[in-house]
C-alpha cells in the first residue's frame, strides 16, 4: 500500500490529468480563464450550427423535454410522467444506446447492516480528493436505498445469495461491501428493465434526434430546443417548460489520444449545449481513466474489462511476474501505477506497438474452482472467444482507457442549473465526484439525480406557463466569442466523431 504522499506523488508524476501539455484555459464564457483538456475547450468554444434567423416554429411541445436515453434519462422521464406531465424522451441514437448499457462493475448502495450512507459518503469523499460537493453527495447517498428498492421493484435481477439476500461484493476504494451486480453486466440488466418501462408507459419517444441547440425564453430560462433528425438532416423545434440533460460522458474526444470504454455518441454534447447557454461547469479539468481497458486484441481495444475481476480476487502483473499496486485501491492510483510501470519499462508490449500489463484472470480458477470466471463473468468469457481467447486460461492484457468525465455541468441537489428551468442528470453533470469517482458510484449518481431531476422538472412544469423561444443567448455567446477572435473554428456539439480516414 502507498501512503498518502507516495499517493499524490504517484498520481501527480504518472495520471494524464496532470500532463500540463494537454491543457488550456477556456478563452471566454462562464468558466472563463479556468483550464480544462484541448479538446473539450475547442468544443467549448465552438460555435452553433444554428443561424440567428432559423424557424422555431415548434414541431412538438411538452412540459418536460428529457435529452439523453441512458439511464439518467429513462429515469428522469419515468419519474416526470409519473407526476402526470406530459413527457417526451429524444436521444440521438436508439433508447439505451449509452455508457449505462455498458456499465460491468455494480452499482455502490449501502444496504448491508455492517455499512451505512456515512460510511459510503465518506469512502467517496475520501476516492474523490476531498473535493466533492457534499450537498450533493449526502443526497446520492442517503436515496440510494430507496433506488435499490424502486430497481428491484421494477424486475432489476440483482445477483443473490443461497438465502435469497442480496449479494454486495467489495468494490476499489470502498471499506465495505456495498456493491450491487447483475454478473459482470449490471448496466445492461438496469437499462433491459429501464427500457421496457419507458416502452410500457408510453412515453413519447424521439430516436435519432441529436440535440444542436437549446433555446432560452428571452429572459435567461431555458424553453425548450432544436434537434436534427439524423434520418433526413432536417431540424426539429421542441418547446418545453423544463428541459433535462442526460448526454452522458465525452470518451469519444479521445482526450490525449486515449482509447474509450464509451459507446459511439459520447461526444460532450449536453456540456456545450448548456454551456453557450450560461450553465457553469465544474472540475472540467478531471477525467477518469479506468485502470483496465483491453490492449489486445486490436479489435477490443479501449473496451472495459470489468473491476469486478479485481474485486473476486484477479491480479495485476508486469513483465517481470510482479505485483506493483492494490488492485482495490482507487482507481487514479492503480491507473497511474499501471502507467508507472510501462513507462518504466515493465509492461508487456503487442506486435502492434501497443504495451500493458497482465490481469490474472485465470487465478480465480485456480483459487476458487474451475467455472468461477464462466460463473461470474459469462459476459467477458464471450467477448474474448469471439477472438480465440479463455480468459480462464489466459491473462488478459490492460491498460488505462478514457472512461469517464468527473467534471460537468455544476448543479444542485434537485440537478437544476444556474440557469433557470434546465436540469442536467448523471455523467453530464458535475461535482458529484470530486477529483475521482469511485467505482460503482456512477450507476447510484444516475438513479438518483435521473430521479431528482424528473420530480422538479415535473413539478415546475405544472406551475408554469410555456416560455418564448429565441436564439438569444446563442447571439450573445457569438458576440462574447468575437470579443476574443471568433470561436474556435469548430461547429459545436460534435453529435458523432470523425472516424474517416484522412488521406
Amino acid at each position: 500500500k502507498f501512503s498518502p504522499a507516495d499517493r499524490d506523488q504517484l498520481i501527480h508524476k504518472y495520471h494524464p490529468d496532470f500532463r500540463a501539455s494537454a491543457y488550456r484555459p477556456i478563452k471566454f464564457g462562464p468558466n472563463e480563464g479556468d483550464k480544462t483538456v484541448v479538446e473539450l475547450a475547442t468544443l467549448l468554444e465552438g460555435d452553433s450550427s444554428i443561424q440567428d434567423n432559423a424557424d422555431l416554429t415548434p414541431q412538438y411541445s411538452c412540459d418536460v423535454l428529457v435529452i439523453g436515453g441512458g439511464g439518467a434519462g429513462c429515469a428522469a422521464a419515468l419519474h416526470a410522467h409519473g407526476s402526470g406531465v406530459k413527457t417526451i424522451l429524444a436521444t440521438k441514437l436508439r433508447l439505451g444506446d449509452s455508457n449505462s448499457v455498458m456499465a460491468q462493475g455494480g452499482m455502490q448502495i449501502s444496504v448491508a447492516p455492517e455499512d451505512s450512507p456515512v460510511t459510503h459518503f465518506i469512502d467517496t469523499l475520501k476516492g474523490g480528493h476531498m473535493e466533492n460537493d457534499h450537498a450533493l453527495l449526502k443526497v446520492m447517498v442517503e436515496d440510494g436505498p430507496s433506488i435499490a428498492k424502486w430497481l428491484l421493484e421494477l424486475g432489476v435481477l440483482f445477483d443473490r445469495q443461497a438465502d435469497g439476500n442480496l449479494h454486495v461484493k467489495k468494490g476499489g476504494g470502498s471499506s465495505k461491501p456495498r456493491l450491487l451486480t447483475c454478473s459482470d453486466y449490471t448496466g445492461l440488466e438496469i437499462m433491459r428493465v429501464l427500457k421496457d418501462e419507458v416502452i410500457n408507459q408510453k412515453i413519447q419517444l424521439l430516436e435519432f434526434a441529436a440535440a444542436v441547440e437549446l433555446l432560452s425564453d428571452g429572459q435567461g430560462a431555458c424553453s425548450g430546443a432544436i434537434f436534427r433528425d439524423l434520418d433526413n438532416q432536417r431540424h426539429v423545434v421542441v418547446a418545453a417548460k423544463s428541459v433535462i440533460l442526460a448526454t452522458g460522458g465525452i470518451g469519444r474526444l479521445h482526450i490525449q489520444g486515449f482509447p474509450t470504454s464509451n459507446h459511439y455518441g459520447a461526444t460532450g454534447d449536453g456540456l456545450c449545449l448548456a454551456y453557450r447557454m450560461g450553465a457553469k461547469l465544474a472540475h472540467v479539468d478531471t477525467f477518469q481513466y479506468h485502470p483496465s481497458g483491453a490492449v489486445y486484441p486490436e479489435q477490443l481495444i479501449g473496451a472495459l474489462v470489468t473491476e469486478g475481476i479485481r474485486s473476486e480476487g484477479g491480479h495485476l502483473v508486469n513483465a517481470k511476474g510482479d505485483r506493483f499496486v492494490n488492485e482495490l485501491d482507487t482507481r487514479d492510483v492503480v491507473s497511474s501505477s499501471i502507467i508507472r510501470e510501462c513507462e518504466e519499462g515493465r509492461g508487456i508490449r503487442t506486435m502492434s506497438g501497443r504495451v500493458g500489463v497482465w490481469l490474472d484472470t485465470p487465478l480465480l480458477d485456480a483459487e476458487h474452482g474451475p467455472g468461477t470466471v464462466e460463473k461470474h463473468f459469462p459476459a467477458m468469457m464471450m467477448q474474448f472467444e469471439r477472438f480465440g481467447i479463455d480468459i480462464s486460461k489466459d491473462p488478459v492484457l490492460i491498460y488505462p482507457t478514457l472512461h469517464y468525465q468527473n467534471g460537468g455541468v455544476k448543479i444542485d441537489t434537485n440537478s437544476e442549473t444556474n440557469v433557470k428551468n434546465l436540469f442536467v442528470a448523471g455523467e453530464a453533470s458535475g461535482g458529484l465526484h470530486g477529483r475521482n469517482r469511485l467505482m460503482g458510484n456512477s450507476l447510484l449518481d444516475l438513479m438518483v439525480f435521473g430521479k431528482r431531476s424528473g420530480l422538479t422538472a415535473a413539478s415546475r412544469a405544472k406551475s408554469m406557463k410555456q416560455g418564448s423561444l429565441t436564439l438569444g443567448h446563442v447571439r450573445q455567446f457569438r458576440a462574447e466569442a468575437k470579443k476574443h477572435g471568433n470561436a474556435s473554428g469548430v461547429i459545436s456539439p460534435m453529435i458523432l466523431p470523425a472516424y474517416t480516414r484522412k488521406v
